[in-house]
């Protein structure tokens, strides 16, 4: 009987090795996209299944990265002489029998980032880290309390200074752009955060603190400085949610946003050259795309909304 030691690697460790070789060995250079799911279970002849863990394989050592609009490319970290840890290795990094609840939620975050939220479970977070499922109980009640410490400790990782920049409209700037910017990094977290059932956890509620007292200045009533620190959050989320998705489609399909743009265009056309949108026909493409543009946009706009509010003295106690 073949002991544990002789048998072989399950394929998608196979997978890995071999894509990883690639890209250490500069035959995939930093930016350069790798094969999409779809094209690793055909190439291989494996399950999507088993393509999905291979993209998170690597995303998990740093190797690749979701870029939208290019898909699943090569990381900028990646290099020849450097080769990112990987899971075991983060394993090894935790002494038997230390498990921390910090340990936990930073390879719970690794998941979620490598594959999303839905790929999170205490079975696969105590396999993760090479210990037994009962023993994560310790640190977190279940898989609810688990998501609410994961977003507190990534909300953690943004430092917001104190007093922060002169003026209202600069310190509402600067949150909502740190905020962008923790959302892009992590893109499971907007589907973490609840408006109508807050998290009350210490890193997400020193945000909305620092939000409301950025606006000490303007003397608004509590009603109106809670709408806005709310409102701010929600804005930066929605945008963020758009991008999620477009990751999200782009490996489940293959298809880059550039990609599925290209097999819309002959319907695209079709419709532009009626004559019935003129002003559509106009547009340019990379303005869908551009989420980072989209934001800003829509960060000025509404920050522009709030100011000829506050110069009518609208919201002000009387």
């Amino acid at each position: 009987m073949a002991s544990a030691a002789q048998r072989p690697d399950p394929p998608y460790r196979r997978i890995v090795a071999e894509l990883r070789t690639r890209i250490l060995a500069g035959d995939l250079r930093p930016g350069e996209r790798v094969p999409s799911i779809r094209q690793i279970a055909q190439r291989w002849g494996v399950a999507v299944a088993t393509a999905t863990k291979v993209v998170a394989a690597l995303r998990d050592e740093g190797l690749v990265e979701a870029k939208v609009g290019a898909g699943t490319v090569v990381s900028p970290r990646a290099s020849r002489k450097e080769r990112p840890a990987g899971p075991a290795a983060r394993q090894a990094d935790v002494p038997k029998g230390s498990l921390s609840r910090e340990h936990v939620l930073r390879a719970a975050i690794a998941i979620a980032d490598a594959e999303g939220l839905g790929a999170v479970s205490m079975r696969r977070l105590a396999a993760e880290l090479g210990a037994g499922p009962m023993s994560l109980y310790r640190h977190v009640t279940g898989k609810d309390e688990l998501v609410t410490q994961m977003a507190d400790e990534v909300f953690g990782e943004v430092e917001l200074p104190v007093p922060g920049p002169e003026g209202w409209r600069a310190k509402l700037e600067l949150v909502a752009r740190r905020q962008w910017e923790l959302s892009r990094r992590h893109l499971w977290l907007p589907r973490a955060v609840s408006f109508t059932r807050p998290l009350l956890v210490p890193h997400m509620m020193a945000h909305t603190e620092w939000t409301l007292r950025a606006l000490d200045e303007l003397e608004l009533p509590m009603e109106i400085r809670a709408r806005e620190a709310l409102t701010l959050p929600a804005l930066v989320h929605t945008v963020a949610l758009s991008m999620a998705e477009e990751v999200e489609a782009e490996q489940e399909t293959g298809v880059t946003h550039d990609g599925w743009w290209l097999l819309q265009r002959r319907r695209a056309g079709e419709l532009l050259s009626t004559g019935r949108f003129p002003l559509l026909a106009m547009l340019p493409e990379e303005t869908v795309s551009d989420l980072d543009g989209m934001f800003e946009y829509l960060l000025a706009r509404h920050l522009d909304g709030f100011a000829v509010m506050v110069s009518r003295g609208a919201g002000r106690p009387r």
